[in-house]
């Protein structure tokens, strides 16, 4: 079966999208080609949304999904005459809200990805300006200023972590890639030792190590299984020695490394 979802907006459409394909998730044996509609802020972008709407039911055999995050309410009221099957984010969930809480919503279009609060915003751009400049060891004179240093083999998902905790979370990551001196060194590299509080280890199963390797550098010593292997027992070693906590990335989304990552260290966050 194959069916639809649409993720449509006033704004970016990201908190639709998130609802949506969290809901999504719990059918795996269903194929959903989701679509997203941001900006339908007019009658008449919302007619046309109707249109490809029902086209793509028509094309699906299937009625689409549409989880729909739109404040206004005339235009929530074009789209609910397509043929999809509709969840209305804020009518059903604002509405219970406003009674529970005695006020009524601003209904503002875009307010939870909005610069509203410019300290929240400034720590955003920052972090990631600090996990970009200090990204595969690349200034460590600034890590007594990290909240957290990654560390781990080449290519273990260090630096998309840094980057997601940052943006997400505004949190100050940087991260430190061993290499095989670093490794072959009965202790931790000379720069890390004063920061050995803020260091978490990511490590990885030798084979898709191997595999993500060969995307760079195919046929290479580097992305050879031997030398993975090698790597990774030999840093898993040294995490277990130096009582650095780790966690293995094979199976896990960028989204729950970093969050797992948060929740061991007990970082706070800067941006809730």
């Amino acid at each position: 079966m194959k069916r639809t979802a649409f993720f449509i907006s006033d704004g970016t459409g990201i908190t639709a999208e998130a609802l949506g394909n969290s809901l999504l998730a719990q059918f795996g044996s269903i194929q959903f080609n989701k679509v997203t509609l941001p900006y339908i802020d007019s009658i008449d972008k919302a007619a046309v949304a109707v249109e490809t709407i029902d086209q793509a039911g028509l094309d699906d055999g299937y009625r689409p999904l549409v989880f729909d995050t739109v404040v206004d309410e005339a235009i929530r009221k074009v789209i609910s005459t397509s043929s999809a099957y509709k969840i209305d984010v804020f009518s059903s969930f604002l509405k219970p809200l406003e009674l529970e809480l005695g006020s009524h919503s601003s209904y503002s279009v875009g307010k939870s990805h909005s610069i509203n609060e410019v300290n929240t915003y400034m720590d955003r751009i920052e972090s990631v300006n600090f996990a970009m400049e200090n990204d595969d060891g690349g200034r460590t004179q600034h890590y007594d200023k990290a909240d957290i240093i990654l560390t781990g083999v080449s290519r273990c998902g260090k630096t998309p972590s840094c980057l997601y905790m940052a943006l997400q979370f505004g949190i100050r990551a940087a991260n430190y890639p061993l290499t095989d001196d670093d490794l072959n060194c009965p202790t931790l590299p000379e720069v890390l030792q004063p920061f050995q509080d803020k260091l978490f280890g990511l490590t990885i199963d030798p084979f898709q190590l191997a595999a993500i390797r060969h995307e760079r550098r195919a046929n290479s010593r580097y992305a050879s299984l031997d030398q993975c292997e090698e790597e990774v027992r030999s840093v898993e070693r040294m995490f277990r020695q130096q009582q650095i906590p780790f966690i293995n990335t094979t199976h896990f989304s960028i989204e729950e490394i970093a969050t797992r990552i948060i929740a061991q260290k007990g970082l706070q966050r800067r941006i809730k």
